[in-house]
Order: structure tokens, then sequence, then C-alpha cells
């Protein structure tokens, strides 16, 4: 396939929208303003000036605009750039992304994103930022708050209701991590915007192109430069930063579920979890439990059988 690059202004930017105006895309790699899609050429602009051409007519397409340009590079590019292997996408100005609760019978699902560039990387560091599982919530509580500040950062919470809906209309929790996680990189790509971003990493739930499987239905996809690496949090910064902000998040709505209730709901799927959620049943009904629970975990007949026990 050949690519040709050209660097434009923000008036050849507007000229290049307008016409190709029937052609536009609504899916969007990260950075960029609009793309173009036809069967022999497709066209990326981004937020840096950069507009790539790439396919059967890249080279026709771009020699329209090349006389234009702000600084044309019509070269082919003989190769793309590769990889950055995982310790250099530790010093890279980087998105992480992670998320909590998936194995939680109370609570919902949160997915936080979280943007740190190269130079607050030791800033970052140095707030004690590390994998959020290696943390108390007490330490959770205190750290999140500080990183808020610090890194510019995005949440996207799926309550139980519509979990459970979900999950009714047969999507595996895969397919809503996806969901999620790309949701939320939207919003933080878009709130960061200009900013150069070097690299997206997804603490890896599963492989990158089943990842994106899992999105073909959506409007908009961020793509570019994503990373789904196992054990994200050691090798950038910003995906600890995430799973700390997720997990302070979902700290939070644990809390606010409990007050609803009227006690502590206990976190994750063990026997305290069955007898919490037969307390549920036992005060408030069944139905109660739609609110706050993942209703398809192995918990909810096991909580049913002890209410029964103790009627």
């Amino acid at each position: 396939m050949s690519n040709y690059v050209i660097q434009a202004d923000r008036q050849l930017l507007d000229a290049l929208r307008a016409h190709y105006q029937d052609a536009l895309s609504d899916r969007l790699p990260a950075g960029a303003l609009f793309a173009v899609k036809r069967p022999d050429v497709a066209i990326t602009a981004y937020r840096s000036g950069k507009v790539l051409f790439q396919g059967k007519a890249a080279e026709q397409e771009a020699g329209k605009w090349i006389g234009k340009a702000a600084a044309p590079s019509g070269k082919p590019k003989e190769r793309e750039t590769p990889a950055p292997t995982e310790s250099k996408l530790g010093t890279l100005s980087a998105i992480g992304s992670d998320e909590v609760g998936t194995g939680d019978y109370f609570g919902p699902i949160v997915v936080a994103a979280a943007y740190v560039d190269r130079a607050h990387l030791d800033r970052v560091a140095a707030l004690g930022v590390k994998d959020s599982k290696q943390l108390t919530d007490e330490a959770i509580k205190r750290i999140a708050p500080a990183i808020m500040e610090t890194a510019p950062y995005a949440v996207t919470v799926l309550d139980n209701a519509e979990y459970n809906r979900w999950q009714r209309s047969g999507m595996p929790q895969t397919k809503m991590k996806a969901l999620l996680h790309n949701r939320t990189l939207a919003k933080l790509v878009d709130a960061i915007a200009p900013a150069e971003l070097e690299a997206i990493i997804i603490d890896q739930f599963l492989e990158r192109d089943a990842y994106f499987r899992y999105l073909a239905d959506e409007t908009r996809i961020i793509r570019e430069r994503v990373h789904c690496l196992p054990k994200a949090e050691s090798v950038h910064v910003a995906v600890a930063a995430a799973s700390i902000i997720a997990r302070c998040v979902f700290l939070e709505e644990m809390e606010r579920l409990s007050r609803a209730i009227g006690f502590p709901l206990p976190k994750g799927a063990g026997v305290i979890v069955d007898e919490a959620a037969a307390r549920i049943i036992r005060e408030r009904g069944e139905e109660a439990l739609a609110g706050c629970a993942k209703l398809h975990f192995a918990n909810t007949k096991k909580a049913l059988d002890i209410a029964k026990r103790q009627k």
C-alpha cells in the first residue's frame, strides 16, 4: 500500500475537509481531526497538521494538495515505524487504561484512563503510584486525589442496572470491558487535544485483535498506537495511575450503594457476599439486587437458597 504524507496548515485542512465532505468517516483514530474513506484511498488528517494518504490512489490524491501544503513531504513511506518496545513505551507521553469491579458481585464496572506526558513521569511515580491491587483502600483514597490533580483523566461507570441489561442481551463481560475502555479513551483523547499522544496502553484482558473485533459496531474506535499488554501497570506509570483512579471511583460507588441499601456491602464474590445478598433479599426483596449486584454471578442462587433457609 502506498503512503504519502503532507503537512497542512489550518486553511488547507479546512479545504481538504470541504473537498472530501461526501466521504468523511465517523471512525477516527487517536489525534485525528477527520478521516476520509474512499474505495481507492484513505485520508487521515491529524491535529498536528499531518495528513496521511493511503491506498492505490494515495500518490494521485496527495499530488493534488502538495503544492498547497505548508511543508510538503511527498516521499512514500518505505516502511511503517516499528512498534516501540515495552521499555521504550515507559518513557513516552501515553494514556494508560484499566478497569475494576469485574470480579465483584456488588458494585459497578469502572474504567479509568489517565494521561501522563514525558515531563510528568517522575512526578506521578513519586506520588506512590503502583498497581491498585497492591494498595489498601486507605492508600487508594489518599493517592487518587493527588493523581487526579496532576494527570488528565477520564472515567466511565457501568452501573449494575445497565450491566444486567447488557448481560441479559447476551453480551459477554469481555465485550462490555472493550466498549467501556474505548469510550473512556475517546473522552480522554478529546480532553487532552492537541497534546501529542505517543501511545495508548490498555491493561490486557484480551488480545489486541479480539479487542478490536468487539468494537466493530462502534461509531468511533480509538485505534492508533493502542497496545494491549499484560501487567501493563509495570510498563507505564499512566496505567498504574488509571488503576488507582478506577479503584477509588469503585470504592466511592460501593459506599454510595451501601448507604442506599442500609449496610456495608462487601467486595469480592465469596461467602460473606452470599450472606449480604441474602440479607438484601430478606429485607428488601430479590428485585433489590438488580440495582447493586451482577445478577448472573453464582452468588445470586446461593443467596436465594440462604434466604429460603432463614425464613
